[in-house]
């Protein structure tokens, strides 16, 4: 996925609110932009951190730029904009990289489904085999310390009710005879491994094994970031 028009570059100042992110740049001077991350963050940025920007190009618009990217002084990127997974993910099966997922006839985004008022990420069908209900997790949460292997990524980074929805509802769709797949996209260089934050949200950690028990497929894969572009780029372990 190309970045249209090009990012423009600027130093994180804080990130406050959920929503907002104060930045300053050479060529706009100190500015406040929309962060379209509304959740923890947890160790993905820091003052002084270089944030790449997507300018909305509408002046009207209240917080004209958008904070998409975080390179970090560890020289880590960090995609912030989870509302991009989605497109990640599709052009990663059209591309075949995400070999789980192929030679399905269509694919849609964002179909209802479940008895949990739940929307889909993404459903593939074919007139020869069962649906696949795909639900995508963007992981970001990369811990450190003594306690934690390099490199281990966890999702998710705070208490998380709709996770736990949403493994409820991909259990249901294995019962009723359908595929369930829970895909966690690494938007994050520096992690290697994918584990559920069962230090954060123990409930989502029981979930997500009483879901592969009972037959959803779990895969992790991480993606190569930079300025320029996000795409898909091979598997990770995924450890319970």
């Amino acid at each position: 996925m190309k970045f249209s028009p090009p990012l423009i570059k600027a130093t994180l100042l804080k990130r406050y609110k959920r929503f907002l992110a104060d930045v300053v740049s050479d060529e706009h001077g100190e500015f406040t932009a929309h962060c379209p991350n509304t959740g923890s963050m947890k160790n993905c940025w820091q003052e002084g951190d270089t944030a790449w920007l997507l300018d909305s190009q509408n002046p009207k618009r209240k917080y004209r730029y958008t904070w998409v990217l975080n390179h970090n002084l560890k020289g880590d990127w960090i995609c912030i904009n989870t509302h991009l997974a989605n497109q990640i993910v599709t052009e990663g099966i059209e591309n075949g990289v995400l070999k789980e997922l192929q030679d399905y006839e269509s694919l849609q985004q964002e179909v209802k489904y479940g008895d949990e008022n739940s929307r889909i990420d993404l459903l593939l069908t074919d007139p020869e085999k069962p649906d696949c209900y795909v639900e995508i997790k963007t992981v970001t949460l990369l811990e450190t310390g003594e306690e934690f292997s390099d490199g281990a990524g966890f999702f998710p980074d705070a208490v998380s009710a709709r996770g736990q929805k949403h493994l409820r509802e991909l259990i249901a769709m294995v019962e009723q005879g359908q595929r369930a797949v829970l895909l966690f996209l690494v938007q994050h260089s520096g992690i290697q491994t994918v584990s559920p934050a069962a230090h954060i949200d123990p409930k989502y950690a029981e979930l997500l094994n009483s879901a592969a028990q009972k037959g959803v497929e779990i895969y992790a894969y991480n993606t190569h970031i930079s300025a320029a572009e996000i795409t898909l780029q091979q598997d990770l372990p995924v450890i319970f």
